[in-house]
């Protein structure tokens, strides 16, 4: 059964794998193993188009997937072209530009914007200056991630929430219905671009000027692209030295933005390119509902410094997470399973994984985990992934098997060898807050 399980093909997609323990989850991750079922995308009205979602159809984008409930590229070069490790050249050796209009923008504005940001994250918000930003969490009152958007605070009563793949506006809303916070609570006509790259620096100069230069990371300023109002922070979702351009009135002017970039970027190589999810892994950078949900405690994920030892004020999920950060500290683990970073054998993954591929233990026993993030990484010369496993088997060196489909196993129908590694596997060109928490050793997991 196992070996039908690990090489279950598109035409037979086999049942829910029961040797995972899920027990502690309320709605199981489904592992059945289907496969890469070809289907062709449905456009229509009841899903959104971003303000640049021709932009990126011109720009080449032949496949999309849907986040935050708006069309989202996903691939410009084709496979036969080389496929997502092409977008992977220019992001590691030059610069590209990234259609992420699905950040949402949820702006909360007024006399008391502070205090309820405070309250709905687990940092402390009044340490976030007016023009800087933050890597923040929000948890659900039993401690589960329900968003890890980057916080932006405009001004000393307006934040925005750039938030990532869960309706988090819906949850402010709901919240403040009770607690009745004097602020307003609204999506906002924003959308980002992201300028990703080691040229990055020279593309937003030739835009900005060298003011941009003295941007420090999480640093926002205020500029004109295209003749357009932006906000700039220099963020991002790789790894490497990047920004991100927050478009104004982004319905109306779009156009003038985004040709702006694409025209300054012609010496610099620019690209437009899908988000670039195979080097956000080797960062260790997380990806809300494919790697983290709901149900995930940030002790779980790497997160636990997201949770302050010492905040004076109170947050939704405070109590559990205090009560779980407790429990660790004494040397029990009140969770089944938690997220590790491992390397792996096989043939180089270079595309999105159609599914959780199962993990075994290092005997090659029945399924006891799996993987949400796999790539190959060229650096390491090595596939990378991300994956849940039992608690037991969370420490470095530890070593695991991994079914991967027949198109990357070694051998059809014998899973590869793989061991538990540190993340971030390489160094990051902008340490995320994870690794800056570890150099300074802080909590960085346990």
């Amino acid at each position: 059964m196992l070996q039908q399980t690990a090489t279950a093909s598109t035409a037979a997609p086999l049942q829910q794998c029961t040797t995972v323990d899920q027990s502690d989850r309320t709605v199981p991750i489904n592992l059945r193993q289907s496969g890469p079922t070809p289907v062709q995308m449905l456009i229509s009205t009841r899903v959104r188009k971003s303000p640049y979602w021709h932009l990126s159809h011109q720009a080449g984008c032949w496949r999309a997937t849907v986040y935050n409930r708006i069309y989202h590229p996903r691939g410009y070069v084709r496979p036969e072209d080389g496929g997502a490790m092409v977008e992977y050249d220019a992001i590691v050796n030059h610069v590209t530009m990234w259609n992420v209009a699905v950040e949402r923008q949820i702006q909360v504005k007024g006399p008391d914007a502070e205090a309820f940001v405070d309250y709905v994250i687990t940092r402390n918000a009044t340490r976030i200056k007016p023009m800087n930003g933050k890597y923040v969490i929000l948890c659900n009152e039993a401690g589960g991630i329900l968003n890890d958007p980057i916080l932006l605070r405009l001004s000393e009563d307006e934040f925005w929430f750039s938030i990532s793949d869960s309706d988090i506006e819906m949850w402010l809303r709901g919240v403040n219905c009770t607690k009745k916070f004097n602020v307003s609570i609204a999506e906002i006509d924003v959308c980002p671009v992201q300028i990703q790259g080691p040229k990055s620096e020279a593309l937003m100069v030739d835009l900005v000027g060298e003011d941009v230069r003295e941007l420090p990371y999480y640093g926002m300023m205020e500029a004109k692209v295209g003749g357009r109002d932006v906000v700039i922070s220099q963020t991002g979702f790789s790894g490497e030295k990047g920004y991100e351009i927050y478009l104004r009135d982004a319905t109306l002017y779009a156009e003038d933005m985004w040709n702006a970039v694409l025209e300054a970027g012609v010496k610099h190589n620019l690209m437009v390119i899908a988000p670039a999810h195979h080097r956000r892994i080797a960062a260790g950078i997380l990806s809300w509902g494919q790697d983290i949900d709901q149900e995930v405690l940030p002790f779980q994920c790497n997160l636990a410094y997201q949770v302050p030892r010492h905040k004076d004020a109170d947050y939704i999920g405070r109590s559990k997470l205090e009560k779980v950060r407790a429990e660790i500290d004494q040397g029990r683990y009140p969770f089944k399973k938690t997220m590790v970073g491992m390397v792996l054998g096989g043939k180089p993954i270079t595309d999105y994984a159609p599914d959780f591929w199962l993990i075994s233990d290092g005997t090659g026993g029945a399924p006891c985990g799996y993987v949400t993030s796999p790539w190959y990484s060229p650096e390491l010369e090595t596939n990378i992934a991300l994956g849940w496993v039992p608690v037991g088997l969370k420490d470095l060196g530890t070593k695991l098997k991994v079914w991967l489909p027949e198109e990357y196993a070694s051998v059809p129908g014998a899973p590869v060898d793989a061991v538990v590694v540190e993340v971030p596997f390489r160094p990051s060109a902008n340490p995320n807050a994870r690794e800056i928490a570890k150099a300074e050793g802080r909590d960085s997991a346990f």
